[in-house]
This record gives structure tokens, C-alpha cells and sequence, in this order.
């Protein structure tokens, strides 16, 4: 006959209290057991002394005995100093999911656009700089800065090819030219 350790539950519903209990490994979780070694509340503090109770000589005998313990019950003889469990490892419970990996992959790509097109801005500021014999001061770069982190669709490219223009000249007013034609023809 295989003898095991294990819990038999009893109490009213969502308040459990189980009895640590030595059974045939074929009964039912709460049917006929050979003998109660003990006592787990669930419902208490898990500081409390109460919480676990457990005759160790009686939990000892059958050990020697060939018994074997479900895995809470381990957890507890091993709490209690009377049967050693080792540690069990599952290095991917932490790994984030597939669309996590994603996201993460895709804003880091976003995170080095950005960087790549600050220093572009940053380079193309200082040699314009050095051409004209101006300084550069920390407030143009912080706007150069601010210009290259909005996410409003633009790239720094398309940002510092309008500045350009603006910087030329601007360019043409459509509406302007509209009104212009409308005159004309007039």
C-alpha cells in the first residue's frame, strides 16, 4: 500500500481548514486516512504559530516508514527542520510574453532614432555655427532638443529641412498665391 502525507480539507466554504493527514495514496483527498498528524489554517497570519501545527515524532515515524508528502506538506516538514526541499527553479515564470518583447523592441528603435537625430541636429547646429562665427547657446540647444523629441509623425529630418527653408526665406505662401491669381484674373 502507498502511503502519503497530504492535506484533507474541511471547514465552511471560502474559509478552509485542512488536517495534515497520513492516508492510502488512493482514497480520496477527504475520505478514510490513517492517522492525523496534524493541522494547516490558511485563514490566519502567515507569522502566526497557529497557522501550522504538526506532530514531528508522529510526522518522523512515517517518513522512516516509506511515506511520501504532497508538496505543501514538504514545504512544512522542511519549515519544521524534518525533511529537507530543495529549492525549485523556474527561470522563465519572469519572462515577459511575445507582445511585451515587441513594444519593448520598438521603443527602444524609437529611442535611438531620436538620439541619432539629436546629435545629427546637435553637429549640424555647431558646424553652421562655426561658419557664421556665432556662439551656440544652451537655449537654442534645448530647442533643437525639444524640436527632435515631439512625436507628431515628423522625423529631425524633415524638422531641420522646413527650418531651413524658413531660415531662406520660407516657403511660398499657397494661399497667397491663390489670392495673387484671383487678382489677376480679375
Amino acid at each position: 500500500m502507498a502511503v502519503a502525507i497530504r492535506l484533507s480539507r474541511g471547514g465552511a466554504k471560502k474559509r478552509p481548514y485542512y488536517r495534515i493527514v497520513v492516508s492510502d495514496s488512493r482514497s480520496s483527498r477527504d475520505g478514510k486516512y490513517l492517522e492525523q498528524i496534524g493541522t494547516y489554517n490558511p485563514m490566519l497570519p502567515k507569522d502566526s504559530g497557529e497557522r501550522v501545527k504538526l506532530d514531528e515524532d508522529r510526522a518522523r515515524h512515517w517518513l522512516s516508514v516509506g511515506a511520501q508528502p504532497s508538496d505543501r506538506v514538504h514545504r512544512f516538514l522542511d519549515a519544521a527542520g524534518i525533511l529537507e526541499r530543495a529549492p525549485k527553479n523556474n527561470p522563465k515564470k519572469g519572462e515577459p510574453g511575445e507582445a511585451a518583447k515587441e513594444r519593448a523592441e520598438e521603443k527602444a528603435a524609437k529611442a535611438a532614432e531620436a538620439e541619432e537625430a539629436a546629435k545629427a541636429a546637435e553637429e549640424e547646429a555647431s558646424t553652421e555655427n562655426d561658419a557664421t562665427g556665432s556662439v551656440k547657446t544652451e537655449e537654442t540647444a534645448d530647442a533643437v532638443a525639444d524640436a527632435v523629441e515631439t512625436s507628431d509623425g515628423e522625423t529631425a529630418e524633415d524638422k531641420a529641412a522646413i527650418a531651413e527653408e524658413v531660415a531662406e526665406g520660407g516657403p511660398p505662401n499657397e494661399q497667397a498665391d491663390d489670392t495673387a491669381t484671383e487678382e489677376k484674373a480679375e
